[in-house]
């Protein structure tokens, strides 16, 4: 008759870091070419917002030099920027401090 050896298994230590995914930010970015109207059309129709939360966006971005349009997982990040993009809008990410 054969025994079976007990087997070892590791345990995670408790003093291992657990790496949290930080969302990501797109920010649109001032620019001497768009117009006002142009930039809050824009907002309105890849974002869907209201003509008054994007009229908001737009005059952070023509006061203060940006705003956050959008936060979320890398990749729908990286889609806006692009779309943003596709319509002449200087955009950009990053990661949410």
């Amino acid at each position: 008759m054969s025994t079976v050896a007990p087997v070892e298994l590791d345990q995670p230590g408790t003093d291992e870091a657990i790496s949290i995914d930080r969302p990501w930010v797109v920010i649109v970015w001032n620019d001497p070419i768009n117009l006002m109207s142009y930039v809050t059309l824009v907002l309105q129709k890849l974002f869907g917002f209201s003509k008054e939360k994007a009229e908001t966006l737009m005059w952070d971005v023509h006061t203060k030099g940006r705003a956050v349009v959008s936060t979320g997982p890398r990749e729908r990040a990286e889609l806006d920027v692009f779309r943003l993009h596709e319509y002449g809008l200087w955009a950009t990410m990053q990661h949410d401090e």
